[in-house]
C-alpha cells in the first residue's frame, strides 16, 4: 500500500513509532500526532495495535517501551555464566578485607558472593538470599546475616515490610546489588517488591556498586529502585554503546569497570 496524499501509511506510522521509542523511553499522542501530522484519533488507534502485537506497552496518554520479562531466578543462573565470573572477579579487586557489605540477590550477585568467599577475610555481610548467605558462610571468617521477610521461591529471596525494617538498622560500606536493566534513567528490578528492598540497601551503604553483565545494557524493566547519582560504580563485561545511556552515567560521576577474560579488571 502506497501513500495517500504525501501522508505515511499505516505500515510507516508504526515503523516509526517503534523507531522513536528506541531512542526514548516514552511518547505522549499529542507529541506524535504533531510530529506526524495525523489525529489524536489516529495514533491513539495505532498505539492499541502496536499494543496487542507487543511491540509497545500503552501508557495513560502515551506509549513506552515494552517491558522484558525476566526469566525466573533457576531459568537465568545458566545464562552468562562466564561473564558473570569475570564480573565476580572484578568486584573482588574493589573490596577489602573486614569491611561490611550488603549484597542483595540474583544469579551475578551469588556469583560475586563465591567469589568473595574464596578470597576475602574477615567480611561482615547482610544479605536478603539464602543461596548467598550459604555461599559466603563458606568462608569461616565471614560474619553472614540473613535478613527476615516473605520467602519467594521464584527468585530465592525475602523480601516486604520485615525485611525493609530490618536492613534500615544497617549501615555497610558498600551496597553490592543486581538488576533486570539499566538506562539512562537508572538500575531496575522486574519485580517491585524487591526493587524496594534494594532501594533500601542503597539508602543503608556509604557506596554501591551494580553488578550487571552485557543483556542488561538498555533494558527496561518494571520499577527503577536507584538513578546513576546514586551508584557510585557499575562492574559489567561490556562497554555500553549508548550515548544517552554513558552521558547520563557520566553527568553522575558513576565509574566503569569492563571485567573480561582477555583483559582482566579495566576502569573507566
Amino acid at each position: 500500500m502506497g501513500r495517500k496524499n504525501g501522508k505515511l501509511t499505516k505500515s510507516e506510522r508504526h515503523n516509526l513509532i517503534t523507531a522513536k521509542l528506541r531512542g526514548m523511553p516514552a511518547l505522549r499522542v499529542s507529541e506524535l500526532a504533531s510530529d506526524i501530522g495525523v489525529s489524536t484519533e489516529t495514533i491513539r488507534r495505532d498505539l492499541a495495535e502496536l499494543n496487542e502485537r507487543g511491540l509497545i506497552s500503552r501508557t495513560y496518554g502515551g506509549a513506552a517501551r515494552p517491558l522484558e520479562p525476566e526469566p525466573k531466578y533457576a531459568e537465568r543462573d545458566s545464562l552468562y555464566a562466564a561473564d558473570r565470573e569475570h564480573i565476580a572477579a572484578a568486584l573482588c579487586t574493589l573490596i577489602n578485607d573486614g569491611e561490611v557489605l550488603i549484597i542483595g540477590s540474583g544469579s551475578t550477585t551469588f556469583h560475586a558472593a563465591v567469589r568473595l568467599a574464596a578470597e576475602k577475610k574477615k567480611l561482615v555481610c547482610f544479605t536478603d538470599s539464602p543461596l548467598i548467605a550459604s555461599a559466603l558462610a563458606q568462608n569461616p571468617t565471614f560474619k553472614v546475616h540473613l535478613a527476615p521477610g516473605l520467602y519467594s521461591d521464584d527468585e530465592k529471596c525475602v523480601w516486604g515490610a520485615e525485611t525493609v525494617n530490618y536492613l534500615n538498622g544497617v549501615f555497610a560500606n558498600y551496597a553490592i546489588l543486581g538488576c533486570s536493566g539499566f538506562t539512562a534513567e537508572g538500575v531496575s528490578n522486574a519485580d517491585a517488591d524487591i526493587a524496594q528492598t534494594y532501594l533500601c540497601m542503597v539508602s543503608r551503604a556509604s557506596k554501591t556498586i551494580v553488578v550487571a553483565d552485557h543483556s542488561k545494557i538498555c533494558r527496561d524493566s518494571v520499577s527503577v529502585y536507584a538513578g546513576w547519582n546514586r551508584i557510585s560504580r557499575l562492574v559489567t563485561d561490556m562497554y555500553p554503546a549508548d550515548e544517552e545511556l554513558l552521558a547520563a552515567i557520566r553527568r553522575s560521576g558513576t565509574e566503569i569497570t569492563i571485567a573480561s577474560k582477555e583483559w582482566g579488571a579495566l576502569q573507566h
